[in-house]
């Protein structure tokens, strides 16, 4: 249930975790071929975010990540209440 509409985070990204590493990302020629090479990493964390209609909730991230380039595609994955 991955959430597209605009979002803010206003917290800090906690428990973060490794999903995929290299190789292991599925996305990973696209990630090279849009953002460049680098070492790509899949992961999760929570955050509090707020959504496009002023609503607050916390919530399960997930982001690609390389050193030197930084996140990209950072969304929602769930909402916690």
């Amino acid at each position: 249930m991955g959430q597209t509409e605009y979002f803010e985070d206003i917290g800090k990204i906690g428990k973060i975790e490794i999903m995929a590493v290299g190789n292991s990302i599925r996305e990973l020629s696209r990630l090279r071929r849009s953002y460049g090479t680098g070492r790509w990493r899949k992961l999760k964390g929570l955050a509090t975010v707020r959504l496009s209609d002023g609503s607050i909730f916390s919530a399960e991230l997930r982001w690609y990540e390389a050193h030197g380039i930084g996140k990209k595609e950072l969304r929602i994955k769930h909402l916690i209440d």
